[in-house]
């Protein structure tokens, strides 16, 4: 509420934020208090005792750029779209695919989203018609954030500019769409996949972001802890075998898969891939789009892939009990080969496979280790404080690891400009790592699932995400209330 107080054009002027607005007076930060004319001009603005503090230039500047952000222009677009859309009965489809729409209100709102989105290092853009108003929200570290416009009738307009900057069909609106397209943004490349969804006040828009500049991350950079990271280079090492990476969506699977073929990508070693869609274009390695309406299924396409001589293959998802054989008998047949689950967990991933249809036996032939992963907030590192854990969490940590913490100290953040006020900047890897054992090979060759999972708990160095984001929590990396968020009480 504060920022609203105070055009962005005098906070940049003046060198000044609120900081708290009483019936009486107006408390301000500056980072010159001295500067008569802008407390003059300010005066006049708020007609109220003006209170100051003094506060680093370059501090202030970074509160600035990260509080006013591009809302007060996104919002000023969407006023002149609305308008122009109001006072110009035409024809959408016409009036966004002349030539002349470079300075339209609709193309330049779209860049102020695309630039506050690529600015807070949103991962997603969702645009969510609803009754009377559109929202606009942005998942950033994982979290959806909300900017609600009152500019309604805007909502069309968006859509059909989008589906045309990413080739989809304008006059479809019964049915889902996906497309993509790319952009520059203050010169960095971003890549947009774009899907469309029927709901009842429209179409609803979610556009995931891919920033190529930021480029590919090696194993090292991912923050995986050292003894896990020892055991799977280990395996990803090997000339043959079955490496799977499971989680849900947004669980940063691609991610790790990316920096696993970088670690084994040398001009000795053909890679072919099969992905839906191809996320990131990777050198030296022959990546296959996935198309389903024209044959190219994962099957189809493993099965050329062999053909090819290939030493690894990795599979974007093993959708199907087919797709999932071919991978397994090329893994069998000396060939390393990576691909994804959408699973809960590491043990949960090997009885999924069964479950599928695979047989136990040629499971337990070709699969070497499961990785199973989530992402958690980092605590910001510019607000971090120690604090005392509520009795319910010190509990629940308590009773999950079977360990006494009441010595340790928590940290948490308190929320600043650097987090946007939320206590979190980043995310980190949260892991299990399950290498088969004789006792679990055992187990599969038997397709006996309870024996299995029985086994996989007693494997030596295997861990449940909770014991991973528990030493986080205690390292002060993340806080505890965070890990319940992702992983539940139950895990």
């Amino acid at each position: 509420e504060c920022i609203k107080l105070l055009p962005e054009s005098l906070a940049r002027r003046f060198r000044v934020m609120v900081l708290e607005n009483t019936d009486h007076d107006i408390f301000l930060a500056m980072a010159d208090p001295t500067d008569l004319m802008g407390l003059d001009e300010l005066s006049r603005l708020f007609k109220k005792t003006i209170r100051t503090a003094v506060v680093k230039e370059s501090d202030l500047l970074a509160i600035i750029n990260q509080s006013y952000r591009r809302t007060s222009e996104i919002n000023t677009f969407a006023e002149k779209l609305n308008v122009e859309l109001s006072e110009n009965a035409v024809d959408l489809s016409t009036l966004l695919t002349s030539d002349t729409i470079a300075d339209a209100p609709v193309v330049k709102l779209l860049q102020s989203l695309f630039e506050d989105a690529v600015q807070a290092k949103a991962s997603d853009i969702h645009i969510e018609p609803d009754e009377g108003v559109l929202r606009i929200r942005q998942r950033v570290d994982g979290v959806l954030n909300e900017q609600v416009l009152d500019e309604f009738k805007i909502a069309p307009a968006l859509v059909i500019r989008l589906k045309l900057m990413a080739s989809l069909n304008i006059s479809e609106k019964r049915l889902p769409q996906d497309g993509r397209f790319s952009i520059r943004v203050k010169g960095r490349s971003i890549d947009v996949r774009m899907s469309t969804l029927p709901v009842q006040n429209g179409e609803s828009v979610v556009l995931r972001l891919l920033d190529h500049s930021q480029g590919l991350l090696n194993l090292a950079h991912l923050g995986i802890p050292e003894a896990i990271l020892a055991r799977l280079k280990k395996h990803i090492h090997n000339p043959y075998g079955l490496i799977l990476v499971t989680g849900p969506t947004g669980s940063g699977k691609t991610t790790t898969l990316y920096a696993a073929l970088t670690e084994v990508n040398k001009p000795e070693t053909k890679i072919i891939t099969a992905e839906d869609p191809v996320e990131y274009s990777l050198p030296r390695i022959n990546q296959v789009q996935i198309n389903e309406k024209v044959g190219l299924s994962f099957a189809s396409v493993l099965r050329s892939a062999l053909r090819q001589d290939p030493d690894v293959i990795l599979v974007g998802e093993m959708r199907d009990t087919e797709t999932a054989e071919i991978a397994i008998r090329a893994s069998i047949t000396g060939h390393l080969v990576f691909s994804t689950l959408h699973t809960n967990g590491a043990i949960e991933t090997a009885t999924r496979l069964m479950d599928m249809g695979v047989a136990g036996y040629i499971l337990a032939s070709a699969l070497k280790v499961i990785v199973a992963q989530r992402l958690v907030r980092r605590i910001c590192e510019y607000c971090s404080e120690s604090t005392e854990l509520e009795a319910s969490l010190l509990i629940w940590l308590e009773q999950s690891q079977n360990k006494d913490y009441s010595q340790v100290t928590f940290k948490q953040g308190l929320g600043c400009h650097q987090c946007n006020h939320t206590g979190y900047k980043g995310r980190i890897g949260v892991y299990e790592l399950l290498e088969l054992s004789d006792a679990t090979l055992d187990a599969l060759r038997r397709n006996d699932v309870a024996a299995f999972t029985q086994a996989a708990l007693q494997t030596p160095g295997f861990t449940r995400f909770t014991s991973c984001a528990a030493d986080y929590a205690q390292q002060g990396i993340t806080t505890v209330s965070e890990v319940l968020r992702i992983l539940g009480a139950g895990e």
